[in-house]
């Protein structure tokens, strides 16, 4: 015979004395994909504005820079040199000048750069150029650099990176490490060559001698 469960002895509770969910807790929200996209493109998008929104929130902010282009003339700039001297970018007109923004004296790769820049310095001037560099160290670290590496160029300082905001250099890591970039500028200070090289600080100087060479 076939065995029935009775469930009389078992009390439930009734639906009315189920415990109810407070208002005051909140809801779990979810950010959308393009909000995060967007911080990683330098926009940040105010978390109460639905995306749907035709509307934008006045905290809504951008921040757009400047970025020079080949093809055009670079704002120019006046700044101090490794002995104090102020240098405006001016003052190389009438010839090719490379103009490379590096991250900081005495680090690995920007030591390299430097070094192969002061190895092929003579090929450079035997074909009519300049090679200035631009960082946010001040004179007398720029000094002691040029020193001790015994660099014949011009380096200048950049403190808070003015010069760099206003050319546009990208900077890398997520925006935790200035960039690291070459401008080749020709006798009439027009851009011709824009080369960035954050981890292969040196393989560019012959690329950029050759070009000069053909100015």
């Amino acid at each position: 015979m076939a065995s029935t469960l009775s469930l009389s002895h078992r009390s439930f509770p009734s639906l009315a004395t189920l415990p109810t969910l407070s208002p005051e807790i909140p809801a779990f929200s979810v950010v959308p994909k393009s909000s995060l996209a967007s911080q990683f493109c330098g926009l940040r998008l105010s978390s109460t504005t639905p995306p749907s929104s035709p509307s934008i929130s006045p905290s809504f902010k951008t921040r757009i820079s400047a970025k020079v282009n080949k093809g055009q003339v670079p704002p120019s700039f006046t700044l101090k040199d490794q002995e104090g001297r102020n240098v405006s970018l001016s003052k190389f007109k009438g010839k090719p000048v490379v103009v490379y923004f590096y991250p900081a004296d005495e680090t690995p790769g920007c030591t390299k750069q430097a070094c192969a820049f002061r190895d092929s310095y003579e090929k450079f001037k035997k074909a009519g150029a300049e090679v200035v560099g631009i960082s946010g160290d001040d004179s007398s670290s720029h000094k002691a650099f040029a020193k001790k590496y015994k660099l014949p160029f011009t380096l200048l300082s950049d403190e808070g990176n003015k010069i760099r905001k206003d050319w546009g250099v990208p900077s890398d890591l997520f925006g935790t490490l200035p960039g690291r970039q070459t401008y080749v500028l020709d006798k009439n200070g027009v851009v011709q060559l824009i080369y960035n090289n954050q981890f292969q600080p040196e393989k560019h100087i012959d690329e950029t001698l050759k070009l000069i060479q053909s100015l």
